[in-house]
C-alpha cells in the first residue's frame, strides 16, 4: 500500500479511484471501497482512495465544521485495513480551495492521477464554492478518458448511513446504534501520556490517552475495552470503564480528557499506542459537592461496568483493528 501526497508531475500508471472524507470509515464507506476494488481488479488497476486533510468545512469555518469521528492517523489506519493499494491525501488550503471544477477534472483527475474509473458518492460536490457535481463528471469523463459511476446510499433500518447519522448517535449516547452504522463498536485512538496523577490518589489509576482534537463526538462515563500491545493477546481487549469528558468536580479548564481505569491491571504503560472501544454508556458526566462523593460514584461505575461485561463477554477480535 502506498500513500502519497500531491504532486506537480503527472501519473505514471493510470488508476481506478474514490474520493471522499471518509470521517469513520462507516458501512456505506466500506460498501464504496468494496466496488472500488472489484471494479478495479476487474479491470486490472490500482484501486485508489483520495482523501483530504484537513475537512474541508474544518478549513472554512473551524467553529462549525462537525467534529471528527476518526483522527488522520485512524482513518489512514481503517482505509489501509481495506487493503486499497494506495491513498492520495490531498492537503486542502486556499491553492486547493480556489481550484474551479473543471479544472479539477482535467489537472488533477487526468493529469496528475490518470484516473481512468472513478466512482463518487450520490452527493459528491467538488470544486471551487462546489461548483461540480456527479452530472459535470458525465459530462467531461469522456474527454478526460475516464468512466463515472456513483455509488448509492446504503441504508440500515431505514435511515441512510453516514458520518452525520453516526456523530448523532455518538451525541445520544446510542453506542448500539452507532456501532450498527460503523460495523464495530466506535473507537479512540491515541498514546498515553501523563496526566495529573488523580485517579491513582482516589484508589482508581487510569490511562489518560491523548485526544487529537478538543472535541470528542461523545462525552459520558462508559465500558469500554482496551487494545494494544499491553496484554498477552493483543487480538483480546482487556476490560475497563472510561471517563471522557471535562472532568467538572475536579478541574475547572473545561478541556475533554479522555482516562481508562482497566480492571485488574498494574503496568506502566505510559508511551504505549491504545485503542479504546465503547461499548456501553453508564451515564453522563456530572459535578459533585466533594471528592468522597466523586469516588462513591466512581466505586458504582465500576461495578457496574464489570456487571455489563458478565453479560456482554469480550469475545470479538474484530474490535482491535485501530492501532
Amino acid at each position: 500500500m502506498h500513500t502519497w501526497r500531491r504532486a506537480s508531475s503527472g501519473a505514471k500508471t493510470p488508476i481506478a479511484l474514490t474520493i471522499g472524507n471518509f470521517d469513520g470509515i462507516h458501512l456505506g464507506h466500506q460498501a464504496m471501497l468494496s466496488r472500488l476494488k472489484d471494479t478495479a481488479s476487474r479491470l486490472g488497476l490500482p484501486a485508489c482512495v483520495m482523501t483530504f486533510e484537513p475537512h474541508p468545512r474544518e478549513f472554512f469555518a473551524p467553529d462549525q465544521a462537525p467534529v471528527r469521528l476518526t483522527s488522520l492517523r485512524e482513518k489512514l489506519t481503517c482505509l489501509i485495513q481495506t487493503e486499497v493499494d494506495c491513498i492520495h491525501i490531498c492537503r486542502f488550503n486556499y491553492d486547493f480551495a480556489r481550484i474551479g471544477a473543471e479544472q479539477f477534472i482535467s489537472d488533477i483527475l487526468k493529469e496528475e492521477l490518470a484516473v481512468r474509473w472513478l466512482l463518487v458518492g450520490d452527493d459528491f460536490r467538488f470544486g471551487a464554492r462546489r461548483a461540480g457535481d456527479f452530472a459535470m463528471l458525465q459530462a467531461l469523463s469522456a474527454k478526460n478518458n475516464f468512466t463515472v459511476e456513483a455509488m448509492p446510499s446504503i441504508t440500515i433500518d431505514g435511515q441512510r448511513v453516514s458520518s452525520t447519522a453516526t456523530r448523532a448517535a455518538l451525541a445520544g449516547g446510542d453506542l448500539h446504534k452507532a456501532g450498527k452504522l460503523l460495523g464495530r463498536p466506535y473507537s479512540i485512538s491515541g498514546r498515553v501520556v501523563d496526566g495529573d496523577k488523580l485517579g491513582k490518589q482516589l484508589g482508581f489509576p487510569t490511562a489518560n490517552i491523548q485526544l487529537k482534537h478538543n472535541r470528542p463526538p461523545l462525552s459520558g462515563i462508559f465500558a469500554v475495552s482496551v487494545c494494544g500491545t499491553i496484554q498477552a493477546s493483543p487480538a483480546t481487549p482487556l476490560p475497563g470503564v472510561a471517563s471522557l469528558g471535562v472532568r467538572p468536580t475536579t478541574h475547572d479548564n473545561g478541556k475533554p480528557v479522555l482516562e481508562v481505569h482497566l480492571f485488574d491491571f498494574n503496568q506502566e504503560i505510559y508511551g504505549q499506542h491504545l485503542q479504546v472501544n465503547f461499548l456501553h454508556k453508564l451515564r453522563d458526566e456530572e459535578k459533585y459537592g466533594d471528592i468522597d462523593t466523586l469516588i462513591r460514584q466512581i466505586e458504582r461505575d465500576v461495578a457496574q461496568a464489570k456487571s455489563f461485561f458478565t453479560t456482554a463477554p469480550i469475545h470479538s477480535n474484530s474490535m482491535c483493528n485501530v492501532l
